[in-house]
C-alpha cells in the first residue's frame, strides 16, 4: 500500500524538458503539456476504504494539493461529490499517465455520477479551477512511481 502526505506544493510553468519538483516520490506528482508543468504533493488513496473516503469532509485544501487514486487494474471510472465539500478537478488518466479527461469544477455535494471514462487506471482531484487555470488538457503527462515505467509517456527517472 501507498501512503502520502498533504504537504505544501509548489508550481513550476514553462515549457521544455525541465523536471518540475525533482525526482519521483509517492507523495507527490508532476504533471507536464504544452502549457508547462505543475508538481503537486498528494495524499494517495490505493485501497478501497482510503478510496471510499476520499476528500469527503474537507472544509479545505492546500492551494494545488491534492489526492491520486491509484488502482490495481484499468477501470470504467464513475465519481460523485457525496459529503465532499470542497469543488475538485478530477483529472482522469490512462496506464501510460495520459489524461483522457478533466471533470472541472465538480459541484460539492452532488451525488449526479460523474463519468470519467473506460480504462482508468488513476484519477488525481485538485482544487476546483486549477486544471482550467494552469492550462492541463487531455494529453497531459502524468508522472509518479506508481506508473509501469516500461509503458510510462512520462516515466520516473531510474535509480
Amino acid at each position: 500500500m501507498i501512503k502520502g502526505g498533504l504537504v505544501a506544493v509548489s508550481l513550476m510553468f514553462g515549457a521544455g524538458g525541465t523536471q518540475a519538483g525533482g525526482v519521483c516520490a509517492l507523495n507527490s506528482v508532476d504533471l507536464r503539456g504544452d502549457w508547462g508543468q505543475a508538481h503537486f504533493n498528494v495524499e494517495v488513496a490505493d485501497d478501497a476504504q482510503e478510496q471510499q473516503k476520499g476528500l469527503m469532509f474537507r472544509e479545505k485544501m492546500s492551494a494545488s494539493a491534492g489526492m491520486l487514486f491509484v488502482y490495481e487494474r484499468p477501470h470504467t471510472a464513475r465519481f460523485w461529490m457525496k459529503n465532499t465539500l470542497i469543488p475538485l478537478d478530477m483529472i482522469f488518466l490512462d496506464k501510460t499517465g495520459r489524461v483522457t479527461r478533466i471533470a472541472e469544477n465538480a459541484k460539492p455535494l452532488d451525488e449526479t455520477p460523474i463519468d470519467g471514462g473506460d480504462n482508468v487506471l488513476m484519477i488525481l482531484e485538485i482544487n476546483g479551477g486549477m486544471a482550467r487555470g494552469l492550462g492541463i488538457t487531455v494529453g497531459s503527462e502524468l508522472r509518479h512511481p506508481a506508473f509501469d515505467s516500461a509503458i510510462a509517456a512520462w516515466p520516473c527517472p531510474a535509480e
